[in-house]
Formats: C-alpha cells, sequence, structure tokens
C-alpha cells in the first residue's frame, strides 16, 4: 500500500505540473522527445556494450485558428506524422566515476516525416504539404548511474548535433536546424520482492540559435514517468506519462504571436517482457500516450516500441 500510495502521489504531481497556466519550441518541434525515458530509466546497464533501438511513431494535429511557425513559413492547421527508428549503440565501462558508473551512447536516426497545412507565406495563403525520408540529428549523451539496494539515481547531459535533414522553406523535417544542450536527471525505486517500480526523469534543454532563420526556442522542462508492476519474472503491465513546459518564450517568432510558450502532456499503458536469446536477455517494452493539455504545438498520440539487446556478456 505504501508503494501505491508513493506512485499516486507523482502522478498527482504530474498531472498538477501539465495543467500548470504557462503558455513554443520552433514549429512546435522540440529538441527533447518527451516520453523517450520510462520505467528504470535510472537502472544501470548489465552490459559494457549495448544496442538499445527504438521504435517510435507520432501522429498529431494544430487548430485550424492555431499559428505555428515552420522555418520560414507561418502554418495554420498543421497535420503530422512522423515515424523514426533510434539506433542507440551504447558503452557502459564496468568502473566507476564519482562512485557512479558511466554511460555514454550516441543517437542515430533513419525516419520518415509527412506535413500538410496551411502557410500563409510572403504573397498569399496556401495549402501546402510535403513528405521527406532521410536522417535526423546526432544526440550524444552521456550518464552516470547510482544504486543503493532498492533506490536508483541517474544524471545524464546530451545534446543536439544539427547534421540531419532540415530546410527551413520545407514543412517536413527530420532535423530541427539548431543545437541544443539538455541537463537532467532521474530516479528509480524498484522492489523485486513486492514487484513495484517507480522511475521520473526530469531535464531542461537551452536551445542555440538556428541561424538559418535567426530564430531561438526558449528554455524548456521535461518530465517523463513510468509505473510497473512485475506479473512474473519476465512480464510487466504498468502506466506512462509526461509533461513538457516551456519556460521562457521564444525569440524571432513574428510580434504577433506574442510570448509563443509550447506545452504538453501525455498518459498511457505500458507493457514489457523479457526474454532469453542464447545467454543474453533481451529487453522489450510498449508503450502509448495520448496527449492533453497542448499548446503551440500539434496535439496527438505517440508510440515507443523499445527494445535493449547486450552485446557484451554481463
Amino acid at each position: 500500500m505504501k508503494i501505491m500510495a508513493r506512485a499516486l502521489s507523482i502522478f498527482i504531481l504530474f498531472i498538477t505540473f501539465a495543467l500548470t497556466p504557462t503558455h513554443a519550441d520552433e514549429g512546435g518541434v522540440s529538441f527533447w522527445l518527451p516520453g523517450q525515458y520510462g520505467s528504470f530509466a535510472a537502472i544501470a546497464p548489465t552490459s559494457e556494450w549495448s544496442l538499445p533501438m527504438q521504435t517510435y511513431y507520432y501522429s498529431g494535429s494544430a487548430e485550424s485558428t492555431r499559428a505555428l511557425t515552420r522555418g520560414n513559413l507561418l502554418s495554420f492547421g498543421l497535420d503530422t506524422n512522423f515515424a523514426a527508428q533510434f539506433f542507440v549503440p551504447t558503452y557502459s565501462p564496468d568502473k566507476q566515476i564519482l562512485g557512479a558508473r558511466p554511460g555514454l551512447s550516441l543517437t542515430l536516426l533513419p525516419g520518415y516525416a509527412e506535413t500538410s497545412a496551411k502557410a500563409a507565406t510572403e504573397l498569399f495563403p496556401q495549402k501546402q504539404s510535403d513528405s521527406i525520408t532521410g536522417f535526423g540529428d546526432l544526440y550524444p549523451t552521456f550518464q552516470l548511474f547510482w544504486n543503493h539496494d532498492m533506490h536508483n539515481w541517474m544524471a545524464y547531459i546530451t545534446g543536439n548535433i544539427p547534421v540531419g535533414s532540415y530546410n527551413p522553406n520545407r514543412l517536413s523535417n527530420l532535423g530541427i536546424g539548431h543545437g541544443a544542450v539538455d541537463i537532467g536527471g532521474g530516479y528509480t525505486y524498484m522492489d523485486t520482492k513486492s514487484g513495484w517500480e517507480l522511475s521520473a526523469t526530469a531535464g531542461f534543454t537551452y536551445n542555440l540559435e538556428n541561424s538559418d532563420t535567426q530564430y531561438q526556442s526558449g528554455i524548456d522542462s521535461h518530465l517523463d514517468l513510468g509505473l510497473s508492476r512485475s506479473l512474473t519474472e519476465q512480464f510487466f503491465v504498468g502506466l506512462v506519462g509526461y509533461a513538457y513546459v516551456q519556460l521562457t518564450p521564444d525569440s524571432g517568432q513574428p510580434p504577433a504571436l506574442g510570448d509563443f510558450k509550447s506545452r504538453t502532456s501525455a498518459v498511457g499503458p505500458q507493457l514489457g517482457y523479457t526474454f532469453k536469446a542464447g545467454s543474453r536477455s533481451i529487453f522489450l517494452n510498449l508503450r502509448g500516450y495520448g496527449e492533453f493539455s497542448t499548446k503551440h504545438r500539434p496535439e496527438g498520440g505517440d508510440i515507443f516500441i523499445t527494445i535493449n539487446i547486450p552485446l557484451s556478456r554481463s
């Protein structure tokens, strides 16, 4: 019952945070992908070399009266679909830094995006749509993991190297067109006897200016949550959620748009399964989110399918 009370209090805090009346990142697209961390976020890798892979799909739309800047275009009624396959080769040496196990990774992502909107160009408004297949930006990440009994902590720093497919005159892009730095940390409570687990990961993003558009997104905050209960040694079910709130306004947006801060929140179910492939334990997780309380960015739903493959023996 104590575990359930803690979990309930965390989700109440999450809902409160999500509904805080703060008022967007350029084009409603942020560096941080809400929901990328879920359950077991602060558990250290068990293998020196591993290959986490994440299949991701998002579909969302903005109201026809809501304006979003996409590069050099001011768009209304934007509809977007995005699919990507994230590959995250990870190295976690069996040594300690500041009493923690370190982890280094680099995220690569081939993907596909399609977008349609009524775009107001310099001459006249018109309905536009386009799509793109290619590669996104690169995301290097450094992490530190600490463990004490059922309590686990994680600190991270990550950033965006803007080398992905990007064109300021296009609605659909796989890169965001600018650099960014994100710093944060996470906590995981895991009781192997009762089967309960609770994770929370929070951080802040500082965005650099987009040199193509002279637009700079504000400082963002984000919270990812995961709650799970193991039904067997291999299988678990649970809930996930995220809250994303922009703290400071953008600069470089049309003056008529005002402060233009973005936010979104989401909740949904998850399930996971661990199975053996030879001597290796493969972790598989499926989670889905439905967004609400969204402002100045598309609102919809997303699906994550994560598989983690150890490449060296634990």
